[in-house]
């Protein structure tokens, strides 16, 4: 008889860990906002350029391995490669930080 209420005790507790356990899985979720904020100016701006520089940069690579692999003649490849070096380099240019900002950069780095 103490064996069979030991097992009927034991059986609960395991439920009741269960139970406690799952609670987190078992209950429906919050609703919350999960809207980004809205980027200012500036921010647009920066992800434009990187974007830019991200898009020219791949283009760059398909060029590159076009060419080793002979899709692209080697006339085709000069004629393409200098305009593509130069959007990355532009769109990398206007990315990194100037005068006030380089500083102030440095001095949290």
């Amino acid at each position: 008889m103490t064996t069979t209420i030991g097992l009927v005790l034991g059986a609960l507790l395991a439920i009741a860990c269960v139970l406690y356990v799952a609670r987190p899985f078992l209950r429906e979720p919050v609703a919350r906002v999960d809207r980004l904020d809205e980027l200012d100016e500036l921010e647009r701006r920066r992800l434009a350029l990187v974007e830019e520089r991200d898009r020219a940069a791949d283009a760059l690579r398909e060029l590159e391995f076009d060419h080793r692999t002979g899709k692209v003649s080697d006339d085709d490849y000069r004629a393409l490669v200098g305009p593509l070096r130069r959007r990355v380099a532009q769109a990398q240019r206007a990315l990194e930080p100037r005068g006030e900002d380089r500083n102030r950069v440095r001095a949290a780095g």
